[in-house]
């Protein structure tokens, strides 16, 4: 048995000796005993929204836990822990920002970090509506953040904006995971001793935790969707290709994908995954160790985090160097190879692109105007064929810089949507949000709120943005309104390759419509899974 199956059932029989336990403290907010912690929330009454934040769910992992799957909390069960504070991030990093790939050429600039943020980072927050535990058990939401996998935190959404367009009638659980070189260090003497995608493998231990617990907060562990945005969203792919779609149990129904993230995803023993750990080990002084990573985890943890930060900063422009990797065990293989064969776990998904999922990702100001060495610059494994290839199939769309966006935003975001969608044939809906000017990310502010005001700031497009979602999380179906909306009714994705687009007219009226999806991109994201194999998605 692998030592994440081991984990699983030492969680599983340590929450069955535990008695779930609620106790009335005297401010008359729920105390709820996990079997290993006590934790008292907060009730919000402007959002009649009762949170828990800061849920140690996973032990710190730190030294010796360094670069290990994800262990139990120690027990502390003596005192009540208030749950009314966010959490400390995880180590955080900055994108590419080199005009070239330096995972071509290792000798990565070391200039100093300022960044030095804790390890402890492993925690998630929960929130039921009301200020007593649901009686009703309710379907139960899990937000997986993202940030290329080297940034993002729980604290950056507020829970009680998806609680207010769910109309309260969801769970909502966020979690944190390990990041950067702290999550997705790979290599040969990782997987000798240690783990493999260990941010993932807190990701997965965290949705353990949620069929082990939620049922306490009033969600219902059988009705669970995972929903996540940019490497979140590649996150919730990982999930859904998982141990070749077999997790046990199944730990959720539905997932969510705004703008799904596959970057290159290499075995973990490749050239450029081992190039990664030699560097590491460089930088951290560890060269000459008998045991370079026993050496590693003695580092201390504000030195790993400079060299995360420059690493990272030193990788091709909008590219992220510290990323999944097919380790053999949780992801088995490529995430292309998984989906085309069906190996995917969960029942229905939703998935959403923006129309301009590329510009963010690529110099602007300073571009690489030959598209065929963009090409070979962005995936180091193309040859002269496959960059030439990747030019005749872009040369008339627009410039050359638009050509860069459409080819950064096409393999990398939007032709894994439709692996995903083909995939669920008889489960999947395809949503695209259009609103000026969609670019990545840019869809947020319009479901998390309290992150700032959207530029189109609708009421009508607002709810009908938003019921997209919370109807499937609630239903599974978006057609199955938790409100009344303007859009139109939404076929399976499978349906005629049907769509729903979700934008503003140039008058400033909400624009929700039915629209099918362009043969000529189909036609580029077929070229893009042909040669998966050289790009390692």
């Amino acid at each position: 048995m692998t030592k994440l199956g081991i984990t699983v059932l030492v969680l599983l029989s340590s929450t069955l000796v535990h008695a779930s336990i609620y106790v009335r403290a005297s401010n008359d907010t729920p105390i709820i005993d996990l079997g290993y912690a006590k934790y008292q929330g907060a009730f919000d009454s402007a959002n009649n929204v009762t949170n828990y934040l800061g849920i140690r769910y996973a032990a710190p992992p730190t030294e010796n836990l360094r670069w290990r799957a994800p262990q139990l909390p120690a027990d502390n069960t003596s005192v009540v822990q208030l749950a009314n504070t966010q959490p400390q991030a995880c180590p955080q990093a900055n994108q590419g920002e080199s005009s070239t790939n330096p995972l071509e050429n290792p000798n990565l600039d070391k200039r100093a970090s300022a960044s030095a943020n804790p390890e402890d980072c492993l925690f998630l927050n929960v929130y039921f509506p009301g200020d007593i535990v649901p009686t009703e058990s309710l379907p139960t939401l899990v937000w997986i953040h993202g940030g290329g996998y080297i940034a993002g935190d729980a604290a950056s959404f507020t829970g009680s904006d998806l609680m207010r367009e769910a109309n309260n009638e969801i769970v909502l659980v966020i979690m944190q995971y390990r990041l950067g070189l702290f999550g997705f260090l790979a290599g040969s003497e990782v997987e000798e001793n240690g783990d493999l995608n260990a941010g993932l493998l807190d990701q997965d231990f965290a949705l353990r935790w949620v069929q082990t617990h939620i049922s306490k907060f009033g969600g219902d562990p059988a009705k669970v969707t995972i929903w996540g945005e940019s490497a979140g969203a590649g996150s919730v792919l990982q999930h859904i290709v998982a141990q070749d779609g077999r997790s046990s149990p199944q730990l959720f129904r539905g997932a969510i994908t705004s703008s799904t993230f596959l970057p290159s995803q290499y075995l973990y023993n490749d050239t450029i995954p081992e190039l990664l750990y030699s560097e590491v080990v460089s930088q951290a002084g560890c060269s000459s160790a008998n045991d370079s990573l026993t050496c590693l985890r003695a580092v201390d943890a504000t030195t790993l985090e400079a060299i995360n930060s420059r690493i990272n900063i030193e990788g091709f422009f909008g590219t992220f160097v510290f990323v999944p990797v097919v380790d053999g065990r949780f992801i088995t293989q490529r995430p292309t190879e998984a989906l085309k064969q069906g190996k995917v776990n969960g029942k229905s998904l939703l998935s959403f692109t923006n129309t301009n999922e590329g510009n963010t990702f690529v110099n602007q100001t300073d571009p690489i105007t030959n598209v065929s060495l963009y090409a070979s610059t962005l995936f180091p494994k193309f040859g002269s064929q496959q960059a030439q290839m990747t030019e005749l199939l872009y040369e008339n769309l627009d410039s050359s810089v638009q050509q860069d966006d459409l080819i950064m935003g096409e393999s990398i975001f939007v032709c894994p949507t439709y692996y995903l969608l083909n995939a669920f044939a008889n489960s999947g809906w395809k949503g695209e949000f259009a609103v000026p000017p969609a670019t990545h990310g840019s869809d947020l502010v319009y479901y998390f709120t309290s992150q700032g005001t959207p530029a189109f700031n609708n009421t009508d497009f607002l709810a009908a943005f938003q019921g997209a979602f919370m109807s499937f999380v609630v239903s599974q179906n978006p057609n199955e309104k938790i409100n009344s909306t303007i859009t139109p009714s939404w076929n399976l994705y499978s349906q005629g390759d049907t769509e729903m687009v979700f934008n503003r007219t140039v008058d400033g009226q909400p624009d929700v419509h039915v629209n099918t999806t362009n043969q000529d991109l189909l036609q580029r994201c077929n070229f893009w899974q042909s040669v998966s194999a050289l790009t390692g998605q």
